[in-house]
């Protein structure tokens, strides 16, 4: 937002110096990103009045003009603009002068040179060289009563500081959107009191209709979309340049003057933060039914508008349209159609003047990249209240520039609009929370040099926000004026009191510190990947996306969905990391999922349940495949099982073949083990739930991933591992640990796990505290239609040193529970 000081202090006077002001602003206000000298591009252009012209002896197209500088002084200047007579004023670039539209770009300095045998002592600034307008070939003739001689910056008060604030300063301040809102707050910090104009406050009924009628008709057909939609014709209207000092208090805050008209409505939308647009009214009635209509309505699908920028735009999204009975001329609170310009051929007017949903302007805007100043204030939330002011002040200004007068009623549709409602809250609130002592009558003339009003009983303050602070609701609110104001630097400075106790661990943030050391020890990588996934992903791994919570208002169209699992955001990126050359990695995510039907209530609303799982994807391409034995799922179960040793220990979790798993109407099971081959995964199960699924992936999810045969992983639920924590440390034991395998012989249809779950059970029934052991696999092979498996026992123990006998005897007993139970011989 750029703030012309000149035009703030029309309405407030500033005692500090630019450097105090600029200090003050960055403290109280907003950061000020740039300070623009102005008054220095046009520090030797003078005011001119040509006292003698002829024609150039020497080139047709050339005029040979006397111009008076000073009481008495001459200088004689070649120009190209034949239009000048006597009598006009002009602004000269003398020589040794730098034209003020290079100032910032390459200097150009004029200088006294011949042009065609005649000298030019400089030149006559047009409305470019001027930064007034982007008119280049006539000069401009001045609207000034000052003599000549005279400094143009003096004259049109271009002696100006420009301070450039961060707009993302002003995001909760409509207001401050607008040269008055910025000159309140500048009168607030330096604490002084401030009156908007009498204008601005209430209507001055100076809208009053002329001899002209216009016959017109406004409607609302968007509903709450449009709270407010004002809307009054104009005849009679002479169009032409606006005066000078308009222009170039537009040119200070970046906008080119257009005609009179246009730059009434951007005048006041820099004023007020309300913008207006204006239509020309018999290319309206050219483009309505019986009367000349303008209606405000949502657009249909693939309705198509030329705008004013020349762009096209075919709507497929309910964006608000200002319309005729018969086509729409205009993105309401965005951009006007170019059908229904004001051009140099306007007779008649409409002025518009809205408020319009600020939701809905943002969507629009960020779906069609229209971004206009409209648009940077609509989307702030301006009030509505104010547009029946401005469009007064806008009629009055137009009346001025243009000799139109009112031909038709004011229109005025409307919602039910409603004042900011009273803060109460006392000053003890306030002292606390800023840590001062401040009596309730400061307080209370803080906020009036605002234009609050303010009643003060005792401690209490009740404070009525004025019509344009849309933002005031609550007390906090009311602490932050009052800190903003009284001034964030004189809070005092004071260390907040803690307790020397350790602070309490997170046992969460422990958990998945500890799950990534362990998965990145193993050699796995860890990604972050965006919690809301495309619907066609979901599509793609068989996941319903009618159970996943879809944003109404998505960061991108590829961030659709909250995601109903971690594995297909894992699967996603295999593909892209193959073919960048990576032959195999395993890589992981720490995140959360959620799900229709899971929700917290807190604060009093429902919303998503946030569901903590880890999970793991590892591939490799079909070259890297040759260094593995057996199947993908075994390279997922060794990473799982990393994890698993470390946090709940052997025998604590028991696996079954995902077909025959039943998870009855559990959706949250059913959409983790979607992707998964039910002939070739196995879920977890502890105390009969199910906790995690690991395996490889369906024929179809691989096909239309592009993912390697050799792909498998696991997912898995945070919540066991935490309930159930296994030791951190356990000492090793002073004597020397023994290994030996076993191998047993059982039918070919006989399952691993319920064999290797049944040694482990009978482990755990001959250990002991002194003899610590475990169990792991080591091949698995068929031959002769039978099934061999091969597991190693490690076994120590803490108070002497093991036996071959002694583990020989151990052996002994498992084969035997496995003979009775599985019929398992031993080889």
């Amino acid at each position: 937002m750029k703030i012309s000081l000149n035009w703030v202090k029309q309405f407030t006077d500033i005692d500090l110096s630019v450097d105090e002001l600029v200090t003050k602003i960055g403290a109280q206000l907003g950061a000020v990103e740039e300070v623009i000298d102005l008054g220095a591009k046009y520090k030797d252009v003078v005011i001119a009045q040509i006292v003698e012209k002829k024609d150039h002896p020497n080139a047709d197209k050339l005029a040979i003009y006397q111009a008076q500088v000073g009481r008495e002084e001459l200088v004689q200047v070649v120009c190209g603009d034949k239009n000048l007579q006597v009598g006009d004023k002009v602004a000269w670039i003398q020589p040794g002068a730098v034209v003020p539209s290079t100032h910032d770009k390459e200097p150009f300095t004029m200088e006294a040179r011949p042009l065609r045998g005649e000298v030019s002592n400089g030149m006559f600034g047009s409305g470019a060289e001027l930064l007034l307008n982007d008119n280049h070939g006539r000069v401009v003739a001045l609207d000034t009563p000052a003599d000549p001689g005279t400094l143009f910056a003096d004259a049109y008060e271009l002696n100006d500081f420009i301070v450039d604030i961060e707009n993302k300063m002003f995001t909760h301040r409509p207001d401050c959107f607008g040269i008055l809102g910025v000159a309140r707050e500048i009168a607030g910090i330096q604490n002084s009191a401030f009156k908007s104009p009498d204008w601005y406050l209430k209507s001055l009924d100076r809208v009053k209709p002329g001899k002209t009628k216009l016959p017109l008709d406004v409607r609302n057909q968007a509903g709450e979309l449009v709270p407010r939609f004002m809307a009054v014709a104009m005849a009679d209207v002479k169009m032409g340049d606006s005066p000078l000092i308009i222009q170039s208090y537009l040119s200070r805050v970046g906008l080119k003057s257009i005609n009179n008209i246009v730059d009434v409505t951007n005048y006041l939308m820099i004023l007020t933060g309300q913008p207006l647009h204006a239509y020309d009214y018999d290319k309206v009635k050219e483009r309505s039914g019986d009367m000349p209509v303008l209606i405000a309505r949502k657009a249909g699908a693939k309705e198509k508008i030329r705008l004013l920028n020349g762009k096209e735009i075919a709507f497929d999204d309910p964006a608000i349209l200002i319309a005729t009975d018969k086509e729409p001329i205009g993105v309401g609170g965005i951009m006007g159609g170019a059908d229904t310009e004001v051009d140099e051929n306007t007779k008649n007017i409409i002025l518009e003047c809205a408020n319009f949903d600020m939701y809905s302007i943002r969507r629009t805007a960020m779906k069609y990249g229209l971004f206009t100043d409209a648009v940077t204030r609509f989307n702030k939330g301006q009030s509505p209240l104010q547009n029946d002011i401005v469009l007064e002040e806008a009629v009055a200004t137009v009346q001025y520039v243009s000799g139109a007068h009112v031909a038709s009623d004011v229109f005025d549709v409307k919602t039910q609009l409603q004042k900011p409602a009273p803060v109460k809250v006392t000053n003890g609130f306030i002292n606390v929370r800023l840590g001062l002592d401040l009596p309730a009558e400061d307080m209370a003339r803080l906020l009036e040099n605002v234009e609050f009003m303010v009643d003060v009983h005792g401690d209490e303050l009740s404070t009525a926000p004025p019509f344009w602070r849309t933002d005031i609701e609550i007390p906090e609110d009311i602490v932050e004026e009052v800190g903003r104001l009284y001034g964030f630097d004189h809070l005092p400075v004071v260390l907040p009191k803690r307790t020397i106790k350790p602070a309490q661990k997170d046992n969460l943030l422990d958990l998945k510190t500890r799950i990534r050391d362990v998965l990145a020890k193993a050699g796995a990588n860890e990604v972050l990947t965006y919690s809301f996934v495309h619907g066609n992903l979901l599509d793609r791994v068989g996941q319903d996306k009618t159970k996943a919570f879809e944003l109404s208002n998505a960061l991108s169209p590829d961030l659709q969905y909250y995601r109903l699992s971690l594995t297909p955001s894992l699967l996603e990126k295999i593909h892209p990391n193959i073919k960048a050359g990576y032959d195999e990695f395993a890589i992981f995510e720490i995140g959360k999922v959620h799900i229709k039907g899971l929700l917290d209530d807190k604060n009093g609303e429902n919303v998503p349940r946030e569901l903590n799982r880890i999970a793991l994807v590892f591939a490799a391409s079909p070259k890297a495949q040759k260094s593995y034995q057996g199947a993908a799922y075994y390279q997922a179960n060794t990473y799982l099982h990393k994890v698993l040793n470390t946090f709940v220990g052997q025998g604590a979790l028991t696996m079954k073949p995902l077909h025959e798993a039943d998870f009855g109407e559990h959706l949250l099971i059913q959409q983790m083990t979607t992707p998964y081959n039910p002939e070739r995964a196995a879920v977890l199960v502890k105390n009969d739930l199910v906790v995690g699924v690991v395996g490889e992936y369906r024929t179809d999810v691989a096909r239309s991933l592009k993912l390697p045969a050799y792909t498998a992983g696991f997912e898995i639920f945070h919540s066991f591992l935490m309930a159930d924590p296994a030791e951190l440390y356990t000492p090793i034991s002073k004597f020397p640990k023994v290994e030996q395998d076993i191998s047993l012989k059982v039918s070919g249809d006989q399952p691993y796990q319920p064999l290797f779950d049944e040694l482990l059970a009978g482990l755990h029934e001959l250990s002991d505290e002194n003899l610590k052991t475990s169990l792991m696999p080591l091949d698995i092979y068929k031959k002769d239609g039978n099934k061999h498996f091969t597991f190693r026992l490690s076994a120590a123990h803490y108070g002497k040193t093991l036996k071959a006998a002694e583990i020989n005897q151990l052996l002994d007993k498992l084969a035997d529970r496995a003979k009775q139970k599985f019929n398992a011989e031993r080889i």
